[in-house]
C-alpha cells in the first residue's frame, strides 16, 4: 500500500487522515503535544463545525476564490459532513444562521470524534514532532524539469512517502502552532512564487479615533455598517469604493471594534488591500493612498425623516433638560457622550434651544456614525488568515500542487477564506477530503 504523510494535525489534517486511511498507509505528524489545538478553541470552545445550508449559500459566503472550491464542496458538502459526524456518534444541532454545533456545546467532543476515527482506522500519529523540510526530487527533461515529493525531513532523518499532504494552517492564532511552516517549506523548495501575500482576516479592527476606548465593552445589535475606501484624490483610476455593507452586531473595544459585523468587514478589507497590491505592515495600513472608513447606521429601521420625528418627540419630552441628558431613551449610556461630541452640539445646551440645523447634524451622526480604520488587530486575534498557496498553482480536483507531483495541500494553507458561520471549517473538511483521494 502506498504511504501518505500528513503534516499538521488540525481540522484539515485529521479529516484527511480519516478519509485517506484504507487507501494509503497514513501517518500524521504534529509538532504540538496533541492534535487539534486550534479546533479546540473554535466557536469560543463550542466548535461551529459547518453551516447547514446548500452549496450555493456556502459559496456566497466565500470571500476569496470561491470558484476554486466547486469540486471540493460538491464532492463533500455540508450535509455529507453532518451525516459523517453523526454516523461517527457525534450528535449535532443547528442554531441561528444555520450554524451547526455539537449538542454538547463542547469542541472537545468534535476532537474526540476525529481522534477515535483515526484510531479505528489505524492512522499512525507522531506528536511533539516537527517536520523541518520536504524531500523533493528534480528530474531534468527536454521541456524543463519536474518535481516529485518523496517524503519529509524530521531533523536529519527522512521519512519516505508517495504522497505528502501539507495541512499546517495559515498564520492565525500562532499560539496554537499556526506559524506558517507550510509556506516556509514552499519557499525552501524553490516554490516561493506560489505563496501569495497573507493578511489577518475575520479579525478585530483598530480604529484611529480614541472614543472607542470610552465605549469599551458596549455591544450594539441590529446596526448597519458600511465600509468604504476613500482615495486621497478622486480620479478615474482611483475611485471611492464600497467594500462591505451588512446589518448585525458589533462590539467596541479598547483599541477599536470587533463582533460579527466587524469581523466580516475585516475580511473584505483584507481582500481589497490584496487586490490593490497595497501594503499592510505589522497589521497596520501603509501607503494605501486613501482612507478606509466605517459608517454605522445606529437606527437602520428608521428613515431620516422617521428618526427626526423620533428625536423631536424626545426633545419635546425633555425640553427643559440639557442636551447631554436628553438621549437616554435613544442611545446606550456609554455612547451618549461620544454622540454628543460628534454632533457638535454643546452638552449643556438646553434642548428647547437646539436649532433645526443642529438637530439635523445629530440625525446625520446617528445614521452615519463614522470611524476610520487604522489596521487589523493582528494574526494573534484573527480567526483565519487571508492568502496562502495560490489557487492557480493547485489542481482543484485533487489538491495536488501542479509543480510538484505527490505534494498536496488542504485547509487554511490555500488562498480561500470565508465569513464566520462554519464556512471556513467546511473548507477544511472539503479540501481535506479531496486531498485524501
Amino acid at each position: 500500500m502506498k504511504k501518505m504523510i500528513i503534516v499538521g494535525g488540525g481540522a484539515a489534517g485529521m479529516m484527511c487522515g480519516v478519509k485517506a486511511a484504507g487507501r494509503y498507509e497514513v501517518t500524521i505528524i504534529e509538532k504540538n503535544e496533541k492534535l487539534g489545538k486550534k479546533l479546540f478553541i473554535t466557536g469560543k470552545g463550542r466548535c461551529n463545525l459547518t453551516n447547514n445550508s446548500d452549496e450555493e449559500e456556502f459559496l456566497r459566503n466565500v470571500v476569496n476564490n470561491y470558484k476554486f472550491l466547486y469540486s471540493s464542496i460538491y464532492s463533500y458538502n455540508q450535509s455529507m459532513v453532518m451525516e459523517d459526524f453523526e454516523s461517527w456518534g457525534l450528535k449535532l444541532k443547528t442554531e441561528r444562521g444555520s450554524r451547526v454545533f455539537p449538542v454538547s456545546d463542547h469542541s472537545s467532543d468534535v476532537l474526540k470524534t476525529l481522534e477515535e476515527r483515526l484510531r479505528k482506522k489505524k492512522v499512525k500519529i507522531l506528536l511533539n514532532t516537527a517536520v523541518t523540510g520536504l524531500c523533493i526530487d528534480v528530474d531534468e527533461t527536454e521541456s524543463g524539469h519536474t518535481k516529485k515529493v518523496t517524503g519529509v525531513y524530521i531533523g536529519n532523518r527522512k521519512l519516505e512517502a508517495d504522497v505528502v499532504v501539507l495541512a499546517t494552517g495559515g498564520l492565525s492564532y500562532p499560539q496554537t502552532g499556526s506559524t506558517g511552516d507550510g509556506f516556509l517549506f514552499f519557499k525552501e523548495s524553490g516554490m516561493e512564487n506560489l505563496v501569495t501575500d497573507i493578511f489577518p482576516a475575520l479579525c478585530p479592527l483598530v480604529i484611529r479615533q480614541s472614543f472607542c476606548h470610552d465605549m469599551m465593552g458596549l455591544s450594539l445589535r441590529n446596526v448597519k455598517a458600511r465600509v468604504e475606501f476613500i482615495p486621497n484624490e478622486v480620479t478615474k483610476k482611483n475611485k471611492m469604493k464600497k467594500l462591505y455593507e451588512e446589518q448585525g452586531e458589533m462590539l467596541f473595544t479598547h483599541f477599536g471594534v470587533s463582533g460579527p459585523l466587524m469581523l466580516s468587514a475585516s475580511s473584505y478589507i483584507a481582500a481589497f488591500i490584496r487586490s490593490r497590491s497595497l501594503q499592510c505592515v505589522n497589521a497596520f495600513f501603509r501607503d494605501i493612498d486613501g482612507r478606509i472608513m466605517i459608517y454605522v447606521d445606529l437606527k437602520p429601521a428608521l428613515s431620516y425623516d422617521e428618526l427626526d420625528r423620533r428625536v423631536q418627540k424626545d426633545f419635546e419630552k425633555f425640553s427643559n433638560r440639557e442636551f447631554m441628558n436628553s438621549l437616554s431613551e435613544l442611545l446606550p449610556r456609554l455612547m451618549i457622550p461620544v454622540v454628543v461630541h460628534e454632533s457638535g452640539i454643546k452638552a449643556e445646551k438646553k434642548v428647547n434651544l437646539i436649532t433645526h440645523e443642529e438637530r439635523q447634524k445629530l440625525i446625520h451622526v446617528l445614521k452615519n456614525f463614522t470611524m476610520e480604520v487604522a489596521g487589523f488587530k493582528g494574526f494573534s486575534e484573527a480567526i483565519i488568515s487571508s492568502g496562502g498557496i495560490n489557487v492557480k498553482a493547485i489542481d482543484a480536483g485533487t489538491m495536488e500542487v501542479k509543480e510538484c507531483s505527490g505534494l498536496r495541500v488542504c485547509g487554511e494553507m490555500i488562498d480561500v477564506d470565508a465569513l464566520t458561520g462554519g464556512f471556513n471549517l467546511q473548507i477544511a473538511w472539503s479540501t481535506a477530503n479531496l486531498a485524501a483521494q
